[in-house]
């Protein structure tokens, strides 16, 4: 077990951490938008909770990977939206965010990922050889800001840039920090 700001612990896969905030459908709607996520894009739904990214996901006609550990939540998933499986417009994956498998064709990551792995993911993100064109993720805003102003990233291939600030009453229960939407954008070489 690891220590977490705020005095949690974040505990390792045999025990997972489920601090979890639910975000709002009208918020997920103007995230998905806001990315910019076109028909047919595979895109990935990291930590996708009960499917609130997932369902403005499909609605724009993208095709979704939504990864989950919490087997409560990959069951509702499933039930929620199984037309969308049954269609193959999407995959439900139970697996630790930090241990999933990258696709090998061109990818998109629109996410709410748990905060407690905010920094091994952006550093997984950033550091393998895989075919992603961009990700928005969901976190807490002093991380999207530092993030931005160093432009962390930026060595390895990315460009960092705040796409959108959330209020608190967006999530329900409202997390203790304030939230921002990340951009990580692939340079062109």
């Amino acid at each position: 077990m690891s220590e977490v700001p705020g005095g949690h612990s974040r505990q390792t896969a045999a025990k997972p951490f489920w601090g979890w905030h639910r975000l709002q459908a009208d918020w997920a709607e103007a995230i998905v938008t806001a990315a910019g996520v076109r028909p047919g894009e595979l895109v990935l739904d990291l930590g996708a909770g009960t499917g609130a990214l997932t369902e403005p996901l499909l609605d724009v006609g993208a095709r979704v990977i939504a990864v989950e550990l919490h087997p409560g939540r990959v069951t509702r998933l499933r039930r929620r939206f199984a037309a969308a499986v049954a269609d193959r417009r999407l995959a439900v994956v139970q697996v630790d965010l930090l241990a999933f498998h990258w696709p090998r064709r061109p990818f998109r990551i629109v996410a709410n990922p748990p905060f407690a792995i905010t920094s091994p993911l952006i550093m997984r993100i950033t550091s393998s050889d895989h075919r992603l064109r961009q990700a928005d993720l969901l976190l807490k805003r002093s991380v999207v800001r530092d993030r931005v102003a160093r432009q962390q990233g930026h060595a390895s291939g990315f460009t960092s840039s705040a796409a959108l600030e959330l209020p608190r009453h967006a999530f329900t229960p409202r997390p203790p920090v304030d939230v921002g939407v990340l951009r990580l954008t692939r340079r062109r070489s």
